[in-house]
């Protein structure tokens, strides 16, 4: 079940080596979705997955999610890399 006030900001993996950045709430679900087992995921991700799970971390609300989503995605693909081997 989701809990609205439990947000993730998460890094997959996807099958071509390349990284995913985005944010949910229900980071099981959202995975699914991603590799196309349920409806909703990105087009990036269904089309060059499966994706794995490769980073994440807690944000304390929707906003402050948002704002490390952008934070990763700025970062060059050594610092995500970094980042994941750091967790």
């Amino acid at each position: 079940m989701a809990n609205e006030n439990l947000w993730v900001v998460y890094l997959l993996r996807c099958n071509d080596n390349s990284l995913y950045c985005g944010i949910t709430n229900h980071l099981e679900k959202r995975i699914k979705q991603h590799n196309g087992e349920l409806v909703g995921g990105a087009k990036y991700t269904r089309a060059n997955g499966p994706c794995e799970l490769a980073y994440q971390e807690k944000a304390k609300d929707r906003s402050a999610a948002s704002k490390r989503e952008y934070e990763i995605k700025s970062m060059t693909r050594e610092n995500k890399l970094l980042l994941i081997k750091t967790a």
